[in-house]
């Protein structure tokens, strides 16, 4: 059977309350549910970005690089950097859109992807 969605994508955090703020300060995320410092889920569409601990995760795993996707990236460059998280590098994908790279306060990567404007 073919696989027909993301469920979700987890990252790795040492400080669950540091980390659940500043998803939800950086990149306005709203939260579904958080399980104590074991779990911290946030709804983004129709997936789920989380926050997992080194007890709740797969034995072994390190971080992830998530992609969100906005319609301002400079706003959501200020937003997040105004909540502690830093800019990378930005790559720009000509007609398909634009890409930023940033670490968040734990210094675990993600990206933010805007669509090109269409004229």
């Amino acid at each position: 059977m073919p696989i027909h969605k993301i469920q979700s994508i987890y990252t790795v955090v040492r400080d669950m309350d540091r980390m659940q703020d500043f998803y939800a300060r950086g990149l306005g995320l709203t939260l579904r549910f958080r399980d104590a410092d074991a779990w911290c889920q946030f709804g983004v569409g129709g997936s789920n970005f989380a926050l997992s601990s080194t007890a709740e995760s797969a034995r072994g795993a390190q971080g992830s690089v998530p992609v969100f996707e906005t319609d301002d990236p400079g706003a959501t460059r200020t937003d997040i950097e105004q909540a502690g998280g830093r800019f990378l590098m930005q790559r720009d994908m000509g007609a398909h859109g634009v890409v930023l790279t940033f670490a968040d306060v734990e210094e675990n990567l993600f990206q933010v992807f805007a669509k090109a404007a269409r004229t």
